[in-house]
């Protein structure tokens, strides 16, 4: 039942993860760092009861090595956030994130001298030209909209071209932050709570530098209109509301992620999480009515069946449908 349980998480956190997201990005496009922070904190806090037993349970991995992952982590989580700031949609920013493949393999190459299959390229292709697609037709987009508003036009394009810049920088250091937790593994051994508590709990000191915007925010959401909440009977201002359930949220993803990845191969995981993506893209063009053309739609099945190609599951798909096959004619 577990992997099972662990399917329901993911799609039930995530997907309901970037609502909440979404909404507060939309009042707000500069609440990145708040998000980022409470979300943190939440973590670091379950961690530090559960995990480290307040502190009393030594670490498999030394500190050392966990400080440079986390200076790499909150590097991406920051970074991430801050771009939907920059004119960058929420359909292109989830889009654009699922390109972790391309830098994956080409740090990979670089890094650690791997060769992939030729399906494997294909695959990589196929998302580079989805991904290429979805951000020159969001470009036109912005050209469009800067040039139709009273706004300064270059301007408007410079900060979506930031945006861009951001998103790209943010891939390849989870790439690089990917293949580095790779090799740590690989060396003490595969600790994945105990990552996830310590990658939450020591940049919480880093976001001192953040505190002002932070603070600044923490005002807006408590001005914000009061939302009544039937359940228990209270109002309180709806953006700490969608705050507290962007938290819980990103809590139970996070927590159906780590029970798959001990539970099913990452074959599984890989397929698991695409097809959330998806669903949640899906979800915030409908409900968000979110600007999608035609080539986006072109763009977006390119990254996703390019994903399923690298992961090669119609090869896996396949063979379990022989073996199957098979055990049914020995019956």
């Amino acid at each position: 039942m577990k992997p099972a349980v662990a399917v329901i998480l993911v799609f039930a956190g995530c997907c309901s993860n970037v609502v909440f997201l979404e909404l507060l990005a939309r009042k707000f496009p500069g609440c990145g760092n708040l998000v980022t922070f409470a979300q943190f904190l939440f973590i670091a806090i379950e961690g530090f009861i559960f995990e480290a037993d307040f502190g009393r349970k030594r670490p498999f991995i030394p500190l050392r090595y966990y400080v440079i992952m986390v200076a790499m982590f909150f590097a991406v989580s920051v970074v991430n956030n801050y771009a939907l700031n920059l004119n960058i949609s929420m359909p292109l920013h989830m889009i654009f994130r699922s390109g972790s493949l391309i830098a994956n393999m080409v740090l990979g190459i670089i890094i650690l001298k791997k060769r992939y299959s030729l399906s494997k390229y294909m695959s990589i292709v196929l998302v580079s030209l989805g991904i290429f697609i979805c951000t020159l037709m969001s470009a036109h987009q912005v050209a469009s909209r800067s040039s139709s508003s009273e706004v300064n036009a270059p301007s408007v394009f410079l900060w979506w071209l930031l945006g861009i810049s951001a998103l790209t920088f943010a891939l390849l250091m989870s790439a690089r932050m990917g293949i580095f937790q790779e090799t740590l593994y690989q060396r003490f051994g595969k600790h994945p709570r105990e990552a996830l508590f310590y990658n939450h709990f020591l940049p919480l000191p880093g976001f001192l530098l953040l505190a002002p915007n932070i603070y600044n925010h923490m005002l807006l959401f408590s001005q914000s209109e009061p939302l009544h909440i039937p359940v228990v009977g209270l109002s309180m201002p709806s953006m700490w509301f969608y705050l507290i359930m962007n938290v819980i949220t990103q809590y139970v993803c996070i927590r159906g992620v780590f029970i798959l990845t001990t539970e099913c191969p990452s074959l599984t995981v890989t397929l698991v999480v695409t097809l959330r993506k998806f669903v949640s893209l899906m979800f915030s063009i409908v409900y968000f009515q979110n600007p999608f053309t035609a080539w986006h739609w072109i763009g977006a099945m390119f990254v996703f069946v390019g994903t399923l190609m690298y992961t090669e599951v119609w090869n896996n798909f396949g063979s379990t449908l022989g073996i199957v096959k098979k055990e049914s004619k020995k019956d």
